[in-house]
């Protein structure tokens, strides 16, 4: 089957949030991010190349356990899928799969460490950090309603596949810590915090990270009971304003680890 005019402008209308949300689906692009979420999602269409199928015939015929073989399988011209894609370096695959829904339970923040991401709104940010989340183990993370969405095909893209194994729910942050045992530990990031080299930390709780220029919301703060720093060095050096919140994530969820072992 032939990659239609109307086929390209609906991948590419994908691209919009009104649009992934009606249709209820998101775009991948690329061999290794289609490859992790064929068995995963399931799929409703995949564009190729017929030299990209013929090298993946056995993995597009078995995705996984939890995935299925797309609905549909169209064989595409390179020219076609530079028209259909959204990356400036288009591959030879691209796949639009439905929106997972996971159900939010927040029980699970007293048994395991997650995240919580208090507007962040950068795509790119959000994706490297469900990678880094991925990377470290860890399985849910929650956004409030002014994070970016993680079906931005930004997003999408700088997961490398962590959207495959990490689990977002989106949620008032005040409502999600409201509920809570008290005694839960909600770490946060703050210049005026503890060193989180000096700092106890524990193998289960929520740590919020902010926005990208904001920083944790003052709402948010209010319900945080153990603030962390990150210290640069050395100590009083002229330096950065801040880190990067992807960086900040990383450093931080890296020393919690490193806590564990």
């Amino acid at each position: 089957m032939a990659l239609s005019k109307n086929r390209i402008k609906f991948i590419r209308s994908l691209e919009l949030k009104k649009h992934r949300k009606s249709e209820h689906l998101f775009l991948a692009e690329g061999s290794k991010l289609v490859g992790d979420l064929l068995g995963h999602f399931p799929c409703r269409f995949l564009v190729a190349t017929e030299e990209w199928l013929a090298q993946h015939r056995e993995a597009v015929a078995s995705p996984g356990k939890t995935g299925s073989m797309p609905e549909e399988i169209i064989a595409a011209s390179e020219e076609e899928l530079i028209r259909a894609s959204l990356l400036k370096s288009p591959q030879q695959v691209l796949a639009v799969f439905e929106q997972p829904e996971f159900a939010s339970d927040p029980t699970v923040i007293t048994r395991s460490l997650c995240l919580a991401l208090d507007d962040v709104q950068d795509p790119g940010n959000l994706g490297t950090i469900v990678r880094v989340a991925d990377w470290f183990g860890i399985e849910h993370i929650f956004c409030s309603p002014g994070t970016a969405d993680i079906f931005n095909p930004k997003a999408v893209q700088a997961t490398m596949g962590g959207i495959a194994r990490v689990q977002l729910h989106y949620i008032p942050l005040s409502d999600l810590i409201g509920a809570l045992p008290p005694d839960t530990p909600v770490y946060g990031t703050f210049l005026d915090g503890e060193s989180i080299y000096r700092h106890t930390l524990t193998e289960h709780g929520l740590l919020v990270m902010g926005n990208e220029g904001k920083g944790i919301g003052k709402e948010t703060e209010r319900l945080i009971n153990r603030r962390l720093f990150i210290p640069n060095y050395p100590a009083g050096r002229a330096t950065s304003e801040s880190l990067n919140v992807a960086i900040a994530t990383a450093v931080a969820c890296a020393e919690f680890r490193r806590r564990a072992l």
